[in-house]
C-alpha cells in the first residue's frame, strides 16, 4: 500500500487527478483499448473533478477513449433529483468532459430488477475489459462505496441496506431530514473495486481520520471494509495532513520517506 500525503482536501484531489490523468495517457500511448475507471461521488472527490474537467478543458488530457462505471446509486430515487448520483455525475464531472455519453455507466435505481440490474453491471464491467484504476471515498466507519461495517470482503454488487450511521451522514444533502435518505442503494461490491488493477482511495479530514488508521494499520477485516485494499497489489491512499492524524508517527515518516525517495 501507498500513501500520498498532501497538506489538505484541494491539493490532495489535484495530485488524484493528475494521476488519473497520467494513467488514462499511458495506456493510450501503447493501446487504442479504452481505459476503464470506477468513479465514486460524495464531496470528497470534488477537487478531483474540478482538476479533471480543467485539465479536459485545457487540451491536457482527454475522455474520448474513457469508459467509466459509477460505484453506486440509491434505489427508487428518480434519476433527476437533485441529489440522485446521476444528477450529482453530470453536474460534477460528465457535462464537462469529453466523454461520449454511451461509455458512462451508472446503475439504475429504478429497474424493475434490480438483481438482474446488478449481475448485469458486473457483466458490463467485464466486457469493458475489467477497471484499469477504480477511485473511491472512505466513509466515516471505513466503508467504501456502500459496503457498510460487516459487508463480506468477497461481496460484488449488490442492493444493500444503508446504516442509520450513513443516512444520517447524507441527510446534509436531504435537508438535514436522515429519514428523506434513501434506505437502500446498489453499490459495487469490496471484490469488484479489488478487480481493478490499480484502487486509488481518497480520505480528507479530520472525521475520516480513525477509519483510515484502522485501514492501514489495523487488521483487515470486513468492520472496515476498506481495509481490504491491505491485499491488493496496487492499492494507493490519498490524504491530507488531517485524515493522516491517528496513524503512528513512524508509519507517517515511512509513507513520507517513500514518496521523497520515489521522486528522487
Amino acid at each position: 500500500m501507498k500513501v500520498i500525503i498532501r497538506n489538505n482536501a484541494k491539493e490532495g484531489g489535484v495530485w488524484a487527478a493528475h494521476y488519473i490523468a497520467s494513467k488514462i495517457k499511458e495506456k493510450a500511448a501503447v493501446t487504442d483499448k479504452p481505459f476503464v475507471l470506477g468513479l465514486p461521488t460524495g464531496s470528497t472527490p470534488l477537487n478531483t473533478y474540478a482538476e479533471l474537467a480543467r485539465m479536459v478543458a485545457a487540451g491536457e488530457v482527454s475522455f474520448k477513449n474513457v469508459i467509466t462505471f459509477n460505484m453506486d446509486e440509491y434505489v427508487g430515487l428518480p434519476e433527476e433529483h437533485p441529489e440522485s448520483y446521476h444528477s450529482f455525475m453530470h453536474k460534477n464531472l460528465f457535462d464537462h468532459i469529453d466523454e461520449p455519453k454511451e461509455n458512462i455507466h451508472i446503475l439504475n435505481g429504478n429497474a424493475p430488477d434490480l438483481n438482474a440490474e446488478c449481475a448485469a453491471y458486473e457483466q458490463a464491467i467485464v466486457e469493458a475489459g475489467g477497471f484499469d484504476l477504480f477511485m473511491g471515498g472512505i466513509g466515516e466507519d471505513g466503508h467504501i462505496a456502500f459496503n457498510e461495517p460487516f459487508s463480506p470482503l468477497e461481496s460484488r454488487t449488490r442492493v444493500v441496506t444503508l446504516t442509520q450511521d450513513t443516512r444520517e451522514v447524507n441527510s446534509r444533502f436531504f435537508g438535514g431530514n436522515p429519514e428523506a435518505v434513501p434506505a437502500q442503494a446498489m453499490s459495487v461490491g469490496v471484490a469488484t473495486v479489488l478487480s481493478a488493477k490499480e484502487v486509488l482511495i481518497l480520505a480528507f479530514g479530520s472525521k475520516k481520520a480513525r477509519a483510515l488508521a484502522s485501514a492501514i494499520e489495523g487488521p483487515m477485516s470486513h468492520y472496515n471494509t476498506v481495509s481490504a485494499l491491505q491485499s491488493h497489489p496496487a492499492g494507493i491512499i490519498v490524504c491530507d495532513e488531517a485524515a493522516i492524524g491517528e496513524v503512528k508517527v513512524n508509519s507517517y515518516r515511512y509513507f513520507k520517506a517513500v514518496e521523497a525517495a520515489e521522486n528522487r
